[in-house]
């Protein structure tokens, strides 16, 4: 027997004959649709925000073929109906969503066995346009690290625990993730309330080195610049009077806990308000900074790929688009040959 010959098994339905999902109509289409949603919530234990997204674009999906058949869809249709949605003006990353929906679709019913195979596989999304990373220019990279917040207390715990943070970002590319993990030194111990700790990442005052640990449990080396290595001594001797409730962390809380991720957005965006700069500044922004600036002064892109701890030099390379784009508006700004002709020719 054919395999497209037997009746479709939806969970949660009564078996639809092959035959008559084929013919197609509204009703067919809600059916499989509503069996495949199904499977979701009974199998795949999908929350209902995720059920009701898939749902949304397979409907979208059923209303472009107008009633055709789902089961008889085509490699070409898919093609066409992505190309409509480019046109219409859906960004790379909603279609890229709607095509992952309809290829688990289309996939599960390949194992109904209405399908022979899936039509959407070989299809992708059209191509998002690399954006370039946003980072300061060199002197608001330094005022924002180096100047104490008017809205803070002068020599408070808080403004030399953010003046270090901030300095450290920006003089080792830190991930604001590394930045938190940090201990005061490193620390290996059997069992730490009852648990086994080893320190992630860790700071070597003495060697002006910061050791993280990156993505993919990469761990990597960064020296500290002089600035860092003075706001760090300036707060590890003020952090000595701020009772802690995480012994090893090096950055901390206002109440001793070792300090968020979420806390550190907030703190330099509020810095960098405080200060009159008007970037939409957050942690990332500093390790952008630090990349370009370096790359600008030193053009090793290896170094800077070690030191940010990308596994591809490819991440690295959009650095120097970043830079490229610099150096266009500096020429196009200074060099006499620059400025465009007017359409008369003058």
């Amino acid at each position: 027997m054919h395999p497209r010959s037997r009746s479709t098994i939806l969970p949660g339905l009564s078996p639809i004959p092959s035959a008559e999902v084929a013919s197609g109509g509204v009703s067919a289409n809600y059916a499989l649709i509503d069996g495949y949603l199904d499977c979701l919530k009974t199998q795949r234990k999908l929350s209902p925000h995720t059920t009701d997204n898939y749902r949304r674009d397979l409907l979208e999906l059923a209303a472009m073929l107008g009633g055709a058949a789902l089961a008889l869809v085509t490699h070409e249709q898919v093609r066409s109906m992505t190309s409509r949605l480019h046109a219409r003006g859906l960004s790379p990353r909603s279609i890229a969503r709607k095509l992952s929906a309809w290829r688990g679709f289309f996939g599960w019913l390949s194992e109904q066995t209405v399908l022979a195979s899936n039509p959407v596989d070989g299809v992708s999304a059209p191509r998002r346009a690399k954006t370039l990373p946003l980072a300061l220019g060199a002197d608001d990279a330094v005022r924002l690290v180096s100047s104490a917040n008017p809205n803070v207390a002068a020599d408070s715990a808080m403004q030399l625990c953010n003046r270090a943070m901030f300095e450290l970002l920006y003089s080792s590319g830190l991930r604001v993730s590394e930045l938190v993990g940090l201990d005061v030194r490193y620390v290996h111990e059997a069992a730490l309330h009852g648990k086994p700790y080893t320190s992630d990442g860790w700071i070597d005052i003495d060697a002006r080195d910061v050791i993280v640990t990156g993505k993919g449990s990469k761990v990597r080396s960064v020296p500290v610049g002089e600035g860092a290595t003075l706001a760090l001594q300036a707060w590890i001797a003020a952090r000595t009077g701020v009772v802690p409730r995480d012994p090893n962390a090096l950055f901390l809380s206002i109440r001793g806990s070792r300090i968020s991720v979420r806390t550190v957005q907030i703190r330099i965006k509020a810095h960098a308000q405080a200060l009159g700069i008007p970037a939409d500044v957050h942690p990332h922004m500093l390790r952008h900074s630090f990349a370009s600036h370096l790359l600008q002064s030193s053009g090793d892109l290896r170094a800077v790929q070690e030191m940010l701890g990308h596994e591809s030099i490819a991440s690295t390379q959009i650095y120097t688009a970043l830079d490229f784009q610099r150096l266009a508006t500096v020429y196009d700004a200074t060099h006499p040959r620059a400025k465009k002709k007017s359409p008369s020719g003058g």
